[in-house]
């Protein structure tokens, strides 16, 4: 699954990976397996969560990103391990209830960085990155890329990416 246009503007900001401002792309994990069925402790991705990983991969694979931080659930590690493979880097796991923490981590990151979390954690982050109105995301939605950069001021863009379905 390809897009274009989103594709061409992650290429701008490769281009510009030397620049000084950091850059934070954040998603939410690609859909579980048990979506519309009973609810499992710790569910994995479905297929189509899957695919979706996978087209995350080819999306940022070009995008800088030096290290990629997830939670203690399955649902986000195998979101960012099609990636995670492509660039070799091993992600880093957090506690999901642990946002403060981790947004303490994001401010001092050298490098790009992707963070894979959830609908309920990501505004958590942004919020203590500085983001006073983070965006909402809704209970079925998967195939939004927030970027965060700090400079000139904090700001976050919501890329909206073609759904897997």
């Amino acid at each position: 699954m390809r897009f274009p246009l989103l594709i061409g503007f992650l290429s701008l900001l490769a281009v510009s990976a030397t620049c000084e401002a950091q850059t934070i792309f954040l998603v939410r994990h690609a859909e579980r397996a048990d979506a519309g069925g009973p609810a499992q402790e710790d569910p994995g991705l479905s297929a189509i969560g899957r695919a979706r990983a996978n087209a995350l991969a080819a999306t940022l694979r070009g995008a800088g990103i030096g290290s990629i931080y997830v939670t203690e659930f399955r649902r986000t590690q195998e979101t960012a391990e099609p990636l995670a493979k492509k660039l070799g880097i091993t992600p880093i796991v957090t506690e999901a209830k642990q946002t403060a923490e981790l947004a303490s981590k994001l401010k001092s990151a050298k490098k790009r960085v992707l963070v894979v979390g959830h609908s309920n954690t990501l505004p958590e982050i942004l919020h203590a990155l500085g983001i006073t109105s983070p965006p909402v995301i809704g209970e079925n939605e998967y195939d939004d890329i927030l970027v965060f950069e700090r400079e000139p001021s904090p700001h976050v863009l919501q890329l909206h990416t073609s759904s897997c379905h």
